[in-house]
């Protein structure tokens, strides 16, 4: 059992599955959704008690919940485009988002 989170918010990832990339938003130490919502999206039946990300996805322009295991780091150090990045990150540098730290958590 691993509850140790490997990313952080502003850190660059690719789903190892899909391979899109994205940017983290929100860490959980564990699912945190529904279990319908699990039932219906988490096909590959990730475990529950590790983290889950939030991810702003690059290019579809949408977000998604994705379990650790199914991510990885992404070897791409290239900004995101989606249209929320504003929302959370006030700059980009050196390959990672920096949290805007005027948003509230």
């Amino acid at each position: 059992m691993n509850n140790t989170a490997i990313f952080s918010v502003g850190q660059l990832v690719q789903h190892s599955l899909f391979e899109y990339r994205g940017v983290v938003i929100d860490v959980d130490p564990k699912f945190m959704l529904s279990e319908e919502w699990y039932e219906l999206m988490a096909k590959s039946r990730p475990p529950k008690h590790e983290p889950w990300y939030r991810i702003l996805v690059h290019e579809p322009q949408h977000e998604t919940y994705v379990a650790q295991r199914n991510l990885h780091a992404c070897g791409i150090e290239e900004e995101i485009s989606n249209p929320s990045i504003d929302t959370y990150f006030s700059a980009f540098e050196n390959g990672k988002y920096i949290l805007d730290k005027g948003r509230a958590n």
